[in-house]
């Protein structure tokens, strides 16, 4: 009886090895011969699911933003204050854990390799500039947010925040470790948040 092979799990399987491939090797290193050698399959079972190198990339960076969306949507579900919960998005967003760190290095491994190329590939947004607005705005509809901010500057700060504090923390983990990225982010969003 042949084997049946479930290929959206198929499929994951290949984007992480390109992921596992990527932290090891550097994007120059993720050819298709090494990803697929890291996933334990033959070039032409790899090239039965993606084509070429940039489906491939392609599907790999969209896995990463529909991990991170999932948590948030699961963190989204959750009853907590909303302070709370904007805290709990965040520490979605920002390399906290061992997941999120990994999946953040290879986001701007990623990111760097198809500067130049965004206009040929179909590269998804990763979704924080939207998602940090709605924050700001939910604090505000929260009435947590001080008097007088100007709601459109205080989404690019925070977008600011978390971009920055996500590449200090990947570059110089050794400096700025997961308590303290948390610690930055709380002192943010309380210094915008009446008492």
């Amino acid at each position: 009886m042949p084997k049946i092979v479930n290929h959206d799990k198929r499929m994951n399987q290949i984007a992480e090895a390109m992921w596992r491939v990527i932290l090891d090797k550097g994007m120059e290193g993720a050819t298709v011969r090494n990803i697929a050698e890291e996933a334990g399959l033959s070039l032409g079972a790899l090239r039965h699911y993606f084509k070429n190198q940039d489906d491939l990339l392609v599907y790999a960076m969209t896995l990463v933003k529909e991990r991170a969306t999932e948590r948030i949507e699961t963190v989204a579900k959750q009853d907590l204050p909303p302070k709370e919960m904007v805290m709990a998005v965040l520490f979605e967003i920002v390399p906290v854990n061992e997941q999120s760190l990994v999946e953040m290095e290879v986001w701007f491994a990623f990111m760097a390799y198809v500067k130049h190329r965004r206009a040929e590939l179909n590269i998804p947004d990763d979704g924080i500039f939207t998602g940090v607005h709605k924050l700001i705005a939910y604090l505000a509809s929260s009435d947590l947010l001080k008097e007088g901010l100007d709601l459109d500057l205080e989404a690019e700060r925070l977008y600011a925040v978390v971009d920055g504090i996500a590449i200090h923390a990947l570059f110089g983990a050794d400096r700025l470790q997961s308590e303290r990225v948390k610690q930055t982010l709380r002192y943010h969003i309380d210094s915008i948040c009446v008492s």
